[in-house]
């Protein structure tokens, strides 16, 4: 008999018809009643055995093994559900011996404690709801684009150029680490590397994204990027999943509505389509309030927090305005900021948080920031000291999105490089783009794990991808 999945059996209250189900068994009471989930949804079903049933099979029902099931789905007589399955027979697939299991009901696991056995970790209720929901947001950023006639660029993932500037990235090379080959100054001689040159794992797909854009006008990225920051904290991974769209002919304000309307909508999907785990994650993040501060707790649960986004338009201000505001604050006059508050900084998360959750209450989007502190391909704005930089503030996390309008003249652009130390012969591909065609065009990149933590409520970036690398951490 084909397979049923258990979330089809829970959305229909259709009864006496046969099926099969498979899953782990989550709990067994009484010898008689298992609590079945196979992950297609947060709930289980309740699979009633016979009281005679083989009592070696019986033996072998424990939590975490896996078991397949034959029966008639029936009226439960039980609370909390309306259907149950009666078995006709059950089949253990996979023994689990209860004593070496690191899950048990019975006794709660801390996060940390699921992270360092993060492959089990998604047969818990708090995972399993997690990386539903991150599927959902995957899928909605490519059906967002998509619907919009967006092309979907594959960028490399090995790369000879540094698209942030920020020279933390993890090389790629086949060289003998023990022994590699040198120049006659003693440099490393990476002619004789695999790619002939100094090669590394890529931070982001912006500027090969921009060459698309130049052709295809709408297209955007969506893989993996890296960065080799020496940061444990609970919002820095070392690998971690980007999505930036590149629009040729928009410019800023065009850039910062594509960026409003795509959060708006793939928090919408996943309110859409996962309410049971956004409910269940939003339960889990009240109970934890509850052991905070009454001067901690968040004034928004969590799905009040993503109404709140859905229904609310982001608040527009300058950099300049946003210094003010800080400047202005109690905050800042009590000297509660750890970081000082002068035009110029790159505003740290403390800054960010107090715009979006004390001062407007809602999301933020800054632009005009200063040049000195953002990247080369950013427009240079007419004052001469800022560029068409823009950074969507979100609650919980501070900065979301980081993007800007791209410097499309040549002139400015080359001067750009030159001040920041930028080799141009090495970026002739990059800097063609300005030289036959160019356009205004502009595009922002979003870190996927920091929306996922966003939308569900989760408060360390390693919980929300499923198996995180950070420093000295490259497990499973």
């Amino acid at each position: 008999m084909k397979r049923t999945k258990i979330k089809d059996i829970l959305r229909n209250d259709a009864t006496n018809y046969q099926v099969n189900v498979k899953g782990w068994v989550r709990s067994f009471r009484n010898n008689q009643f298992i609590a079945l989930n196979d992950g297609s949804c947060m709930g289980n079903i309740q699979v009633v055995i016979s009281l005679d049933t083989d009592a070696e099979i019986v033996k072998q029902i424990n939590n975490g093994a896996s078991v397949s099931v034959d029966g008639t789905v029936i009226a439960s007589m039980g609370k909390g559900q309306k259907v149950e399955v009666k078995a006709d027979q059950i089949t253990i697939m996979g023994v689990c011996d209860p004593e070496q299991f690191p899950l048990q009901l019975k006794n709660k696991p801390s996060l940390e404690y699921l992270r360092e056995i993060a492959h089990l970790r998604f047969r818990t209720n708090t995972f399993g709801a997690v990386f539903r929901v991150r599927h959902t947001l995957a899928y909605a950023v490519h059906k967002f684009f998509n619907d919009r006639g967006f092309v979907y660029l594959h960028t490399p993932i090995i790369t000879a150029s540094d698209a942030e500037g920020a020279g933390e990235m993890f090389r790629v090379s086949t060289l003998p680490p023990d022994n590699p080959p040198r120049n006659e100054d003693g440099t490393i001689n990476y002619k004789e590397d695999f790619f002939g040159r100094c090669t590394n794992l890529t931070v982001s797909g912006q500027l090969e994204a921009e060459l698309g854009a130049m052709a295809f006008s709408e297209v955007y990225t969506f893989g993996p990027t890296f960065r080799a920051e020496n940061s444990n904290t609970a919002r820095h991974l070392a690998e971690f999943w980007m999505i930036e769209p590149e629009v040729a002919f928009n410019d800023i304000t065009d850039n910062m509505d594509l960026a409003e309307d795509f959060i708006r909508y793939i928090i919408g999907y996943a309110m859409e389509h996962n309410r049971e785990d956004l409910e269940f994650l939003a339960q889990r993040l009240a109970d934890e309030e509850k052991q905070k501060p009454l001067n901690e707790r968040s004034e928004l649960g969590l799905i009040e927090k993503l109404e709140f986004v859905l229904n609310n338009k982001f608040e527009r201000i300058t950099y300049t305005e946003a210094i003010q505001i800080l400047r202005d604050s109690p905050a800042y006059k009590k000297k509660k900021f750890q970081y000082d508050v002068t035009w110029g900084i790159d505003m740290q998360s403390e800054h960010e948080r107090y715009l979006v959750e004390k001062h407007f209450k809602k999301p933020v989007i800054v632009t005009g920031y200063p040049k000195d502190i953002k990247a080369f391909y950013m427009r240079m704005n007419d004052d001469g000291k800022t560029v068409a930089a823009m950074d969507i503030l979100a609650p919980g996390i501070g900065e979301i999105v980081g993007g800007s309008q791209r410097e499309e003249r040549l002139d400015m652009l080359t001067k750009r490089m030159e001040e920041m130390h930028i080799p141009a012969e090495e970026m002739f591909w990059y800097l063609d783009t300005r030289r036959f065609g160019t356009v205004p065009h502009a595009g922002f990149g979003l870190g996927f794990e920091r929306m996922v933590l966003f939308v569900t409520g989760m408060t360390n970036i390693r919980d929300v991808i499923p198996f995180p690398r950070t420093p000295k951490n490259a497990e499973f």
